[in-house]
């Protein structure tokens, strides 16, 4: 998103600078008219744009809810804010954060990019921080030997994987759904988990998230109305 605020605000820059170069040009009473009109709005969009620019990169952003991993959390359609400051700022079209406020812990909603395709956005629990051992027994999750107790999650398929003698790609998905690990969070990773734990794509399946895709805590519910509320 602040890629094409960024790109629109350079196609406006140019615009003002051709419609300056206009003015000067064209002497006309009318095209003087009609290209101070059009000035006055691409700088207007220029100022409105390096706003939005500045709060969507270093305050807050909306997102809306792609899929139904975060049932009964959050579920399709659902629009929310996200602090983009919380975990430190993103200097912006590189990877580099300053700024650090507080770190993730367990059970922060988080948003951050997808670690098989950067260009898309995810929105996951934090169960594991770095150091931390997960094990996943017959869908229990185990965070160092010892059995979280998660209210939020619902399991839609009663049916549980376990370890088979089927090596096919299918089997070995539905194995880590169900049992997984266990493993040791590498320093500067999360483990990444969706409250629909039957149905969410997430560190079981790509592994550890790195510190350096998160974007942002989810803090706010505002869309529909009758959903609205904190995210806690």
């Amino acid at each position: 998103m602040q890629q094409k605020v960024f790109w629109i605000g350079i196609c406006l820059i140019v615009a003002s600078l051709v419609l300056r170069w206009m003015r000067n040009k064209f002497k006309g009473k009318i095209m003087t008219k009609i290209v101070k009109e059009c000035l006055e709005w691409a700088d207007t969009g220029i100022v409105a744009l390096i706003l939005s620019f500045f709060i969507m990169t270093f305050i807050i952003q909306a997102f809306e809810i792609p899929s139904g991993s975060m049932r009964n959390t959050l579920v399709e359609g659902d629009h929310l804010f996200v602090t983009k400051f919380i975990y430190g700022t993103h200097i912006p079209f590189t990877e580099k954060v300053i700024w650090k406020i507080k770190k993730p812990k367990r059970g922060d909603i988080i948003v951050f990019k997808s670690p098989t395709d950067p260009k898309k956005d995810f929105i996951k629990r934090c169960i594991g921080l770095p150091g931390d051992k997960i094990e996943i027994r017959d869908k229990k999750v185990y965070v160092n030997d010892e059995y979280l107790n998660e209210y939020y999650t619902i399991y839609m398929d009663s049916h549980v994987y376990t370890y088979t003698k089927d090596d096919s790609f299918l089997s070995k998905n539905y194995r880590v759904r169900d049992n997984f690990g266990p493993i040791v969070v590498p320093e500067g990773y999360f483990f990444m988990m969706g409250d629909n734990r039957d149905s969410s794509y997430d560190s079981r399946f790509w592994g550890p998230l790195p510190s350096k895709y998160v974007k942002g805590k989810a803090l706010f519910l505002y869309w529909p109305l009758k959903r609205i509320r904190l995210i806690k």
